[in-house]
């Protein structure tokens, strides 16, 4: 690990503040590169992500990828976390924290909206961000590909019956266009430009040439990370200074429901045996969440100045803070996992 990365969560902490500060400061200019959308996509923000994840993506050999099938128990936890665990975690922690405990202190008028955007967030897993948080893990990029895929394909049949069931209501308006776009530009197009990149680099230079061009990538990958944080709190600076009661009191559940998630995925996969490098990127992928869907989906189902819409934007702004505390402790505990992880190993071997 280079310096530039051992350094990383402090680099992120200076982001933070200078993304408030230049939204504070700069609204003017943050509004204008908010609206540069499409379908309620954020270009900028889109390409900033591009180059975060495609170093990633050129790691991947999808000759290998039939060799996924051996981390099955993996994808089992996976799936079993994002789609029977984290949406309903999370409605029962808005239900108690923001609809019981916090109720006083918030306002009366928004607590159902507050809660609907913890649902909607909490209903779609995480997809382009994920290849950064399993590359800091030493995660099997394979897996990590595989499970994504999977997941956005579940994600279109599963995201408005799961929201409607929570919200209670009878139907929900999904914004097809951002799914679809979101999907395309954050998965399809990236892993056939990496690919394309891939074979023409391994036919002209070999692998000293692949290696090469990703040692140059890492840092500008990691670079990209930052200036994404700066845009996103950049983008909520001023609702961050006006509401910041409100915005800590909703993170609370957020912050619960993460590393309840990322903890249970973690400890499953231990338990089943799994190899280490599957269950950072599955305990990671059970965290974290597709917060561009879950935005877009809020602002059409409550509008843009809504309660719910507050509420999925506090989930992108402690996103990436969170997400590098649980990459530290997936890796500071690579020992304890690995001794008990062994274990149905040996006994398996024995019989």
């Amino acid at each position: 690990m280079s310096i530039f990365e051992r350094w990383l969560t402090l680099w992120v902490a200076l982001c933070i503040v200078a993304g408030v500060t230049l939204g504070h400061l700069l609204p003017g200019a943050f509004h204008a590169i908010g609206a540069a959308e499409v379908a309620k996509v954020n270009l900028p923000v889109a390409a900033l992500i591009w180059l975060m994840i495609v170093p990633m993506l050129i790691k991947i050999d999808f000759a290998a990828l039939g060799q996924v099938k051996e981390h099955w128990r993996g994808i089992g936890v996976t799936l079993f976390i994002n789609w029977a665990v984290k949406p309903f975690s999370m409605a029962a922690l808005g239900w108690l924290f923001i609809g019981y405990l916090f109720r006083p202190y918030l306002p009366a008028a928004q607590i159902d909206s507050y809660i609907a955007g913890l649902i909607i967030l909490a209903a779609a897993p995480c997809t382009a961000m994920v290849f950064v948080w399993s590359n800091l893990t030493n995660g099997e990029p394979h897996f990590t590909l595989s499970q994504v895929a999977l997941n956005d394909t579940i994600m279109v049949f599963a995201f408005a019956p799961i929201v409607g069931l929570l919200l209670g209501l009878s139907a929900i308006t999904v914004p097809w266009d951002t799914l679809v776009l979101s999907v395309v530009l954050y998965i399809v197009v990236p892993v056939i430009f990496a690919q394309f990149l891939r074979r023409q680099l391994l036919v002209t230079g070999g692998k000293t040439a692949l290696k090469r061009l990703l040692d140059r990538l890492q840092p500008l990958s990691l670079v990209a990370l930052l200036a994404t944080l700066v845009l996103l709190f950049g983008f909520q600076g001023e609702q961050i200074l006006a509401q910041p009661l409100v915005i800590a009191l909703i993170a609370v559940p957020i912050l619960i429901q993460v590393y309840f998630n990322a903890g249970l995925a973690y400890l499953l996969n231990r338990i089943s045996g799994e190899q280490h490098c599957v269950a950072g990127p599955s305990a990671l992928i059970g965290a974290s969440n597709f917060f561009e869907l879950a935005v877009a989906a809020a602002i059409s189902l409550f509008g843009f100045q809504s309660g719910a819409a507050l509420a999925t934007v506090i989930g992108v702004l402690i996103e990436v803070p969170v997400m590098l505390t649980i990459v530290w402790i997936v890796n500071r505990s690579k020992g304890w996992y690995e001794r008990g992880q062994a274990a149905p190993r040996i006994v398996k071997e024995a019989r």
